[in-house]
């Protein structure tokens, strides 16, 4: 483990985008062409909040892709605690049961830190932390085709409840936050995980903020 030291920078970088975008693909190629030992990642969705006090028959009236519905303070100081060295336990979320499991993961400090989520550039403290923003901009019927075959394979729902909150929340909550956060973009990256062109140059950029943190965006972010 390349654990950095308190004279060496950490590079933090985000990687946004729509539900179904392609963000957890792109992320994964990031992992596996610069080296999982020099990434600490972190997943927006793992911090959402805990809501095991609200009968699970009242969990359709939230709105699961609104800010509010996120602990980001939390991923904030965790982003922040892996800066100075230190490890943090991020939460593990159960999204058939839509809650928080008493279960942590440990993420251990590392050179990088690589943040995954479609609201993380919404949020100004947040999006103020990444040396480098990533958006991942794929076009909405595929997103929403990919979103109904992940629901319907991976968390147990049904295809009326997927349309469903894809109509009262995925869809406006993306147009409201996610689509607006597009123009804090560094990169822009069209098609996801099949942009291989792009996905080669963004690893190499990544690859040499590694060897040169020196390198690394010192100006003060939007």
């Amino acid at each position: 483990m390349s654990t950095p030291s308190s004279l060496t920078p950490v590079v933090t970088i985000g990687v946004a985008g729509g539900s179904g975008s392609g963000k957890t693909t792109v992320s994964n190629a990031i992992l596996e062409r610069v080296g999982t030992e020099h990434i600490a990642y972190l997943a927006h969705d793992s911090y959402y909040k805990d809501i095991s006090d609200i009968p699970h028959s009242h969990t359709n009236i939230i709105n699961f892709d609104h800010p509010d519905a996120l602990e980001t303070d939390l991923l904030i100081q965790h982003i922040k605690q892996l800066k100075r060295g230190q490890a943090v336990d991020v939460p593990i979320y159960d999204f058939k049961t839509y809650r928080r499991t008493d279960r942590i993961q440990r993420v251990e400090p590392q050179p990088i830190i690589l943040v995954e989520g479609i609201l993380i550039f919404a949020e100004p403290e947040l999006r103020r932390l990444f040396d480098m923003r990533i958006f991942v901009d794929t076009a909405a019927d595929l997103r929403f085709i990919r979103r109904l075959q992940r629901d319907l394979n991976e968390r147990g729902r049904t295809v009326e409840s997927v349309i469903k909150q894809y109509l009262q929340s995925v869809r406006p909550m993306h147009l409201d936050f996610v689509e607006p956060s597009k123009r804090y973009a560094d990169v822009i990256i069209p098609e996801g995980g099949y942009n291989l062109v792009a996905i080669e140059m963004v690893a190499a950029r990544i690859r040499n903020m590694l060897e040169h943190p020196e390198h690394r965006r010192t100006a003060p972010r939007r």
